[in-house]
């Protein structure tokens, strides 16, 4: 006869410090545990309850300027610097961690179009509509540097690694640091364009959106313009992926967001919706797996960068028209500057707790998360997950706006059997809004 005994010795299940934990035997045959996925199930659904009922988003509000807020720059090497320009020219530099002022400036006369920092310094970079180019230094009150064009600006963006910057007006211009005057000037036909930004990664490309509903990619090396794609709308902003390289994201007046790939720009990647309104600024997370945007119908909203509706929408009773939006670089928190002149600082995940947590409850969290997202799909865990409280006129704007899409589809339809074969192709969704790519 067999007999099986088990047999510990006493030393390798003795704990040698007090933080340690204890060894323990688990059989995880799943013929033992049959009520394993309900427990995980209502544990999940659990976690998904709790998630919303603490999910308070907004940290605080920064006041400080009179007029509404049209720009931001967040400095690249630094977690709590932002620099914001207001309609009235004022410039004020933030510290996220007190949310008060650290420096402000009489910038300019009018409008502060854009702002951006030089990497690695405590410099910064500022356009307006009085066509003049300001660089300051934190620790002094005036200008350090003025340069002068003969029109008014609308964007500004700053080389990664050189002295060099950017500036949109009825053309791109490069500039240098030590020169007055532009270094290259870039364009295809005439336009205005509107925004400009640096590839953060492949440094020589840089891309723009014009007044006639163009999306320009230009090569500073040739100084040449490289692809032009037509939207059937007008983009307002642009930007890069941080972690790949050829992807950017457009924020459009048709409400949406368009993701392309810069090697094929027939076809988009992904389109982003939720938006009633059109879309005014858009911004990558650090990490380049999530996208924040800022509508004029007054709603900030993060999305999965791949995917294709919003994860979560923030909003206030006070809040109006969103005109500039920005990820910390710890992409923990997300800025908003609006029309009325206020700086608000949101929560990127609105019901991660702020503060120290202890080991314990770090690990507590990654379990309900990695439970949440295995039971997802479910229908409870998912209406749970997905519902959000938005205003009237959003509610009702985007029950509008779903009639008017189905109709528009059920018109498609009935033209598509009343025709003859092939005359009326189906066309993918990524591509109805592109009309030409040159």
């Amino acid at each position: 006869m067999k007999i099986k005994t088990i047999s510990r010795d006493d030393v390798e299940f003795t704990r040698e410090r007090k933080n340690d934990i204890f060894k323990v035997h688990r059989n995880l045959k799943p013929e033992l545990h049959p009520y394993q996925r309900a427990r995980e199930y209502t544990r999940a659904l659990n976690a998904t309850k709790l998630e919303r009922l603490f999910a308070k988003p907004f940290v605080g509000a920064m006041e400080g300027h009179i007029d509404g807020v049209y720009c931001f720059a967040k400095h690249p090497t630094s977690l709590t610097t932002v620099l914001s320009g207001s309609a009235d020219g004022e410039l004020r530099l933030w510290s996220l961690s007190t949310r008060q002022t650290e420096w402000k400036a009489a910038g300019h006369n009018g409008f502060v179009k854009g702002a951006a920092f030089v990497p690695f310094q405590t410099t910064f970079v500022t356009v307006g509509d009085d066509k003049v180019v300001k660089m300051w230094d934190r620790k002094e009150p005036e200008p350090t540097a003025t340069y002068l064009h003969s029109s008014g600006f609308t964007g500004i963006d700053h080389h990664r690694s050189q002295n060099m910057f950017a500036t949109s007006s009825t053309q791109v211009d490069l500039w240098d640091h030590q020169r007055a005057e532009p270094v290259k000037s870039l364009s295809w036909e005439a336009e205005t364009v509107l925004t400009v930004k640096f590839n953060q990664t492949e440094t020589n490309i840089l891309g723009s959106c014009g007044s006639e509903r163009t999306i320009v990619l230009y090569d500073i090396r040739t100084s040449t313009p490289i692809k032009r794609l037509t939207m059937s709308m007008r983009s307002n902003a642009l930007a890069w992926n941080p972690m790949e390289a050829f992807n950017f994201t457009i924020g459009n007046e048709d409400h949406n967001l368009y993701t392309f790939d810069m090697r094929s720009m027939d076809r988009a990647l992904n389109v982003l919706k939720d938006h009633v309104s059109a879309v005014m600024d858009v911004d990558y997370s650090p990490t380049g797996e999530e996208i924040v945007s800022g509508s004029y119908d007054r709603t900030v909203r993060i999305f999965n960068a791949r995917e294709g509706k919003s994860r979560d929408v923030y909003h206030t009773k006070r809040m109006q028209r969103v005109f500039c939006v920005r990820f910390s670089m710890d992409s923990r928190f997300v800025l908003s500057g609006s029309d009325d002149g206020i700086i608000r600082l949101w929560k990127a995940n609105s019901w991660d707790p702020l503060g120290v947590k202890t080991a314990e409850q770090e690990r507590s969290l990654q379990y309900s998360k990695a439970l949440k997202d295995k039971y997802r799909y479910l229908p409870e865990i998912k209406r749970i997950d997905k519902q959000r409280r938005v205003p009237k006129a959003i509610s009702k704007a985007t029950k509008i706006k779903r009639i008017q899409i189905d109709s528009a589809k059920r018109k498609e339809d009935n033209l598509r059997k009343h025709s003859a074969a092939d005359s009326v192709p189906h066309v993918a969704e990524r591509k109805k809004p592109i009309l030409a790519v040159e």
